[in-house]
């Protein structure tokens, strides 16, 4: 963000220098913090595999392990796709 000087400068031209530079800085800083959330979206075990293309064995281990997070609803179980695609891209071969 850059300085405004004030010294020796008229409301008129303050007001000018603020629009010109404050304003849009301020706008740029807001709309870069406040973006809109995502709503989760969950998977169900058999999308999981499907979208790993693993076995359902796996899943089962892979979550008892702490590799994956599931979430449960009744006796139901999911899981978050965004952490999902975090973990792929955390462990893609460089």
């Amino acid at each position: 963000m850059k300085q405004l000087q004030f010294i020796g400068m008229q409301p008129y031209d303050l007001i000018q220098e603020m629009r010109r530079e404050l304003i849009p800085d301020i706008k740029r800083e807001l709309k870069e913090e406040f973006q809109p959330k995502e709503p989760t979206v969950y998977l169900t075990r058999q999308e999981v595999c499907d979208l790993l293309s693993i076995d359902m064995s796996t899943l089962h281990r892979w979550r008892k392990d702490g590799v994956l997070i599931a979430y449960g609803l009744g006796n139901r179980i999911y899981f978050k796709r965004n952490e999902i695609e975090t973990l792929i891209e955390k462990n893609r071969l460089k």
